[in-house]
C-alpha cells in the first residue's frame, strides 16, 4: 500500500534502526509483527523519481510482505539506458513489468536458483530497484522457520535470502505495491545513506547505484572503508 498524497523524503531514524545498526543486535523494545502508533504509508511519489533518486530515498522504508518484513537498508538502481539492466536491450516476456507503471513489483530468479525483488520505479519504463537487504523486524518466526538454520544477521541479507525470508516467489511478478501481501511504509527520520558500485553485475561495473544505511551490520556486503556519501 502506497500514500498517494504525502510528500517524499528521505527519511529513516526509526529508534529500532539506530540501535541494531551500531551493534547488529535486534533491540528488545521492538516487538516483530506489530508497530507501535499508526505507521504512514510510503508516498506514491517516491516510485516515480528518477531511479537512483528512488534507490537511495527508499532506504529506511519498511518492505511488508503479508505482514513479514523489515527496513530496506539496501538498494541497487537500474533503468534502461544501464547495459546491467535486464530492460536494456528492450521488453520481453520476463522483464514485462520493468516497462509497465511505477509501483509494481518485478521478481525474477537469478542463476535458476533465487527470487530477486525489485520495485518498479521512475518516470520512464525500464527501471527498478532491486531489494538487497532488509533488518528483519516483522514475523521473525516465519522468517526463521524459512530460513531454518540461518542467524537473523543473515536472514534477509541478500536478494535471494529476503525473498526466501519473506515467501517472495515468481506469483508476485507484476503485482501491485499498493494492495497486499504488499505493504510499503515511510522512514520515520533522516540516516545517513552511502553509495557505491553494485554487486554481481559484468558490466558498468563503476556506477555507484547501489545505496545503503551507513554502518549497518545486516547489509549482503560491507561499503568500502571511505564509500561515497550518497547526494
Amino acid at each position: 500500500m502506497l500514500d498517494h498524497d504525502a510528500p517524499g523524503s528521505k527519511r529513516c531514524s526509526r529508534p529500532e534502526i539506530a540501535s541494531s545498526s551500531a551493534s547488529g543486535v535486534m533491540p528488545a523494545a521492538s516487538h516483530p509483527g506489530s508497530f507501535t502508533g499508526t505507521p504512514a504509508l510510503l508516498p506514491s511519489s517516491i516510485l516515480r523519481l528518477p531511479v537512483a533518486e528512488a534507490a537511495q530515498a527508499l532506504i529506511g522504508a519498511v518492505l511488508l510482505v503479508d505482514g513479514i518484513g523489515g527496513v530496506i537498508i539496501e538498494t541497487e538502481a537500474y533503468d534502461r539506458h544501464d547495459p546491467a539492466s535486464h530492460s536494456h536491450r528492450g521488453p520481453t516476456p520476463r522483464n514485462a513489468a520493468m516497462f509497465g507503471p511505477p509501483g509494481h513489483a518485478y521478481v525474477y530468479r537469478s542463476y535458476g536458483m533465487h527470487w530477486c525483488l525489485n520495485l518498479v520505479c521512475g518516470p520512464e519504463p525500464g527501471a527498478a530497484v532491486l531489494i538487497r537487504a532488509l533488518l528483519p523486524l516483522h514475523g521473525l518466526a516465519a522468517m526463521r522457520a524459512r530460513r531454518s538454520g540461518m542467524t537473523d544477521r543473515l536472514l534477509c541479507a541478500g536478494p535471494g535470502r529476503l525473498c526466501a525470508a519473506l515467501g517472495v516467489t515468481a506469483a508476485l511478478d507484476g503485482q501491485s505495491l499498493e494492495v497486499p501481501p504488499f505493504r510499503l511504509l515511510a522512514p520515520a527520520g533522516s540516516c545517513a545513506v552511502v553509495a557505491g558500485p553494485r554487486i554481481g553485475i559484468s558490466r558498468a561495473q563503476d556506477v555507484p547505484w547501489r545505496f545503503g544505511l551507513q554502518d549497518s551490520r545486516y547489509l549482503s556486503r560491507a561499503f568500502p572503508a571511505a564509500p561515497h556519501q550518497a547526494s
